[in-house]
This record gives C-alpha cells, structure tokens and sequence, in this order.
C-alpha cells in the first residue's frame, strides 16, 4: 500500500544548491538573482541553437525572456504556500485515526487525488479504503469534511469515497481464477447439522449487502445446500468454450459456484475423486474481482478439508456450532486443524442459542452450557469473538424457500446479529492482511530482514545472508541422504533480498539476486541467528 504522509516540514530542502555555491566557478544563488534583476528590463532573446550541419533550420525553435527577480520570488512564494496548504490539509486528516490499524488515515495512505485550490478555498481528494465493506467508511467520510473544513482558508470541500482494487495478499501462488479475490474465508463446522451452511449464505448476503463483491463456493460435494438455500435464475454451471474455465451462477448480485448446479446432483465417489473435483470447481472458475469469497466447508477435518486449506491460502476462518459439549469437542478439533495450517479462526458463532415463547426467553441445551463454552473459547482456544443465533422458525424456512434470512427480513433481529460478525470479519481479514502484509521486510538502511511475525509483539533482525543459508529446500540440502549442498562460502556476505512476498498466513517467499525463490516458514526464520547489538552487517 501506499504511504501517503505529510512533510516533515514547509521548506523544501536545498542541501545541492549550498553544496554547489561551494564550489569555484559556480555563482551563488544570491549573484544569479542579482544578474537576473540587472536584465530584467532588457527584452533581449535567447540565441536559438543550431546545428552542425549545414542546414539552417535551429535544433530547438524556442525564445524565452529571463526571468526577473520579482517572477522568481513569486514562484518561489507560490511554491511555499501551495506546500503549506498540503501540508495544512494533510496534517487535519492526521487527525483521523483507524480503528483497526491504530494509525491515521494518511498513515495508511488512504489519501489519495488531492487537490487544492487555495485562491477559491476547494480541496477535493479520495479516501481510498481497504475494502468497500467498511463499517466506518460514513464516519471516516463525515470527519473528513469536518477536519478540513475547520481550516481558515477552506471554503469547499469534496470527499469521494472509494476502495482498494480486489487483489490477494498472495497473489504469486494462487490460480489465475483466484488471482483478483482479496479475502477467501473458510465457514467450517467440523460436524453435520448444526447450521454451517446457513451462516455461511447470511454472512455471504450480509456483506453483499455492506457494499462488498461476494461469491459463495459450496465445497459439500457429497451433500450440497447452496442449490436449496438460493434461488439464482440460471441453476447450471456454464463453461467458457474457449479457456474452458467455469462461469458462476448469480443471485441477487453474489457469485455462487455448488457441486449441485453442475447437474450432477449429489456425489457418489470416493475421498481422491472428490478432492479433484472440488479442486477443478475452486480454481477454474472465473470468480472476477471478489472483496470476499465464503467457502462453505464440508463437516469433518479430514482430507477433503486439508486439500481446500492447501489449495488456496485461506485469509481466516469462521467457526459454527451448537451450545453442547460434543459440538464443542468438534470445534476445538476443527480449531486445531486450522491453528496447524497457520489459518486464524476469528469468530465463533452459536446457533440454536435460544428461542423466546410466551414471554419468556428458553436456553433448550441449558445456560450454564452456553457460559461454559464461553469460558472454552476466550481462555482455551483464544477466540474472543462469540455470536448467539436464535432458534427462529423463518431462520429455517426462508433457507428452504431460496431466500437468505437477512434478505427477506433485513432490519430482523437474525439480520442484526449477522451485521455484527460481518463487520467483525471485515475488521479482523483487514487487521490481518496488515499484520501478513509488514510480518518480514527487508530494511534497506540496516541491510537487515526485519520480522514481527502475526499474533506475536517480538520484532527482531536478521542478515540476509544468514537467511539464505539456512535454506532448507532440495536445491540446498539432498532431500535423501540430508548433505548441505549450498555451502556457507556460497552465499556471499553482502547480498540483499531483490522480493519479499507473503506465502500463505505460514512462510515469505524470498527472491535472491540469482533468481532462487526461498520458502522461509515463520517457525524457521525463528530459529534463527539474530543480529544484536554490534553484529550488523553494515
């Protein structure tokens, strides 16, 4: 991303001009000033140059008056007022601070386009967000009008709100299909009939309904529900006849990719096979500019699961359960697998909560269970965010009928629940994507590969040359008899990274001068020799 930040100060530096006044021969500022004052009044014309051959036309055909003394000081004066209205503008926005990042808004570079008209008092520019879903993109947008408004000589101000271009954090590894989805969310259960497929089409809905680009891919290829839950016009999957590449279907604006809209029905095939088909489905579609794919999981963890976290970098996942003890044991199962796959789970959500009749609100798992499972997610599993789902009649018949419960009743106290973990899945993929994106850079003034991994305060330094040594992959060790064939005189001691590009929530991808790309997990950068105190390598 962009940093946009404001001057360090009004005065544009000229370290070269006092340098070069130095110098013998060269006239200071101050006698160039005096010269051009001295001719000011003459209406003389530069001498246009010509060439040396003998054609008498000039190389450049131009004429030009010096410019006077007065001219100059008032471009001069422009200049500095101009630099002191960006300056005044940038420094109001400053104060605007973002929620999930910590940092002002031109810290971020969300400024973007500006441009000041200081004689008729117009600024206009562009917040540029992270994604069109932004909960406070209304307030981020009214504060700034109020900011750069204060000012003295503002008179008008235009604030055009817009977001960041779809794209992924890897967008190296992932299919060409893939290649323009910013966040690929994974809705996972870890166990049959407790409602996974129904918070994954709501959430779907709830951030289309945000102002997001959503599609939804349903990887149940045994029991598909996306053809029951939705109710698209167009109920098979065409392909593209020239790349052979699948086109979605569409409801209500979202993309939507099911095993069922194949016109196969349910699958009969054993693990490998189902693993192949739900690969083709995933990466050969043509999903377009995604800010957000839902992938509704299959239940279980086993191969199926693995293969869809392996296939694609998942940017987070979401967790559904119902408030017993055996679908807890699941979900600290299910929490496990992603934890290993390096795949943070961000929201917990728990269906069948309760349900109120005659006045009276009942807890039919009892509601000791629902604080006890709390208490499991916040201190055990260390997922801070838990949402209740009622038991709700319309909840399971609009789902039945085509209709996403927060479409057909959107100001409901379902569609209200789900608004809140659809801005609490905004903030974390955004919080994420921050973290992922400034994990490992390369300090080019140290000459040292600095790490703050994800989830994790530590920040330290390592030498580029260190890195490269401790490669682990075929071309540097024999995979079969475990001989370092890279050797320490190999790598020299100056060398520098040319890329460094995240792989994954798990590893960077390192590019070397020699055009070898480095897998460097985060548990090995860890391991690591660091540099300390008077071992940096400049």
């Amino acid at each position: 991303m962009e940093i946009l930040s404001a001057p360090s100060s009004r005065f544009l530096p000229f370290e070269n001009s006092k340098l070069q006044s130095k110098q013998p021969g060269i006239a200071p500022p101050e006698k160039w000033l005096q010269f051009l004052s001295a001719t000011s009044s003459s209406s003389s014309l530069l001498t246009p140059l010509r060439s040396s051959s003998s054609s008498s036309k000039p190389s450049f055909c131009f004429t030009t008056r010096a410019a006077s003394a007065t001219e100059v000081a008032a471009s001069e004066s422009s200049a500095e007022l101009s630099s002191s209205a960006e300056s005044d503008v940038l420094n109001a926005l400053s104060q605007i601070i973002d929620p999930d990042f910590g940092k002002d808004i031109v810290s971020c570079g969300f400024v973007k386009d500006l441009e000041i008209d200081e004689g008729q008092g117009k600024v206009s520019f562009r917040l540029e967000l992270t994604t069109p879903a932004c909960p406070i993109k209304d307030l981020f947008e009214q504060q700034a009008n109020e900011v750069v408004a204060g000012l003295p000589w503002v008179k008008n101000v235009s604030v055009t709100m817009s977001a960041q271009p779809a794209k992924p954090m890897y967008a190296g590894v992932l299919p060409p299909g893939l290649q323009t989805v910013s966040n690929i969310v994974a809705v996972s259960s870890c166990k049959g009939g407790v409602g996974k497929s129904t918070v994954a089409v709501n959430l779907a809905y709830t951030l289309a309904g945000m102002g997001a680009r959503v599609g939804i891919f349903d990887a149940d290829v045994y029991g598909p529900s996306l053809p029951t839950m939705v109710s698209p016009e167009n109920r098979l999957l065409m392909m593209n006849p020239e790349n052979r590449s699948i086109i979605p279907t569409e409801y209500m604006g979202v993309k939507l990719v099911s095993y069922g809209f194949a016109g196969q029905g349910r699958a009969i095939m054993r693990g490998p096979m189902v693993s192949g088909v739900i690969n083709q489905l995933l990466t050969t579609t043509e999903w377009g500019e995604l800010d957000y794919l839902i992938i509704d999981m299959p239940p279980g963890t086993g191969d199926i699961q693995i293969t869809l976290c392996q296939v694609v970098p998942l940017t987070a996942a979401v967790i559904v359960t119902t408030p017993q003890k055996l679908s807890f044991i699941d979900v600290a199962k299910g929490v496990r697998m992603f934890s290993k796959l390096k795949v943070p789970c961000v929201a917990v959500v728990e269906n069948l909560h309760h349900f109120d009749a005659g006045g009276y609100r009942y807890y039919p798992f009892g509601r000791g269970s629902g604080s006890q499972a709390c208490i499991l997610i916040v201190e055990k599993l260390g997922i801070p965010h838990l949402f209740d789902l009622p038991i709700r009649p319309t909840l399971s018949a609009h789902g039945d009928n085509g209709m996403p419960e927060v479409v057909a009743d959107p100001l409901g106290e379902v569609a209200k629940t789900f608004q809140d973990l659809g801005v609490c899945l905004v903030q974390q993929c955004a919080k994420i994507r921050q973290r992922v994106s400034t994990a490992v850079t390369y300090d080019t003034s140290m000459k040292a590969i600095k790490v703050k991994l994800p989830n994790s305060e530590e920040e330290f330094l390592l030498h580029p040359a260190t890195v490269r040594r401790n490669d682990r992959s075929a071309q540097s060790v024999d995979e079969w008899t475990g001989e370092q064939k890279l050797l320490y005189s190999d790598v020299p001691e100056d060398i520098e990274p040319v890329d460094i590009r995240p792989l994954g929530n798990y590893a960077v991808e390192i590019t070397w001068p020699d055009g070898f790309n480095q897998i460097a997990p985060y548990d090995q950068l860890q391991e690591m020799e660091r540099l300390v105190g008077d071992t940096f390598p400049f």
